[in-house]
């Protein structure tokens, strides 16, 4: 396979991710803090995400199989894996206290955010489908190479808001 390199080199970014969510998730007793711990979390699962999607055309393409088995493979396990995080994710009080934050939220910046988040979305869940429905052949490893690529993103974003998040100070 094409590229095997590259995904086990993602894959590898993505466990430094990991071990950071779980550094923090270990530090004093951990988060308590809804905005603190859903992110935290987000990191983890999102980062384990990145793994699964970059080595399984790596384990898949071992096996005799076309490319675009692969690929749309690939893209079903990702889009399917990406469709259960977020939905384990909604599924805690965390995650919904910390939603209803940010739904909150009216500033320029923060709407800014949110129309990138919602492009961001947009590619995350449409582009394994396009993959596997076998619409565009000649763009499928491009496609899932990006696809790969902006899950990574999803932690190191997360990683990035939660070090300049604005915490009260600590009680004594």
């Amino acid at each position: 396979m094409q590229d095997a390199d590259l995904f086990v080199g993602l894959a590898g970014i993505a466990g430094v991710f990991v071990g950071f969510g779980a550094l923090i998730a270990v530090r004093s007793g951990g988060p308590t803090d809804p905005l603190e711990l859903s992110p935290m979390r987000m990191i983890v699962s999102m980062a384990m995400l990145t793994i699964v999607a970059a080595i399984a055309p790596v384990a898949l393409g071992r096996h005799d199989l076309t490319d675009h088995q692969v690929w749309a493979l690939s893209g079903a396990l990702g889009w399917v894996g990406f469709a259960r995080v977020g939905a384990v994710s909604a599924r805690t009080p965390e995650y919904r206290a910390s939603w209803k934050v940010e739904v909150t939220k009216r500033t320029l910046s923060d709407i800014v955010s949110g129309a990138f988040f919602a492009l961001y979305m947009t590619v995350v869940l449409l582009a394994p489908i396009v993959i596997v429905l076998g619409v565009a052949p000649d763009l499928e490893a491009a496609l899932y190479f990006t696809y790969v690529v902006l899950i990574l993103l999803g932690p190191g974003w997360a990683l990035l808001g939660l070090a300049f998040a604005q915490r009260p100070p600590a009680s004594a």
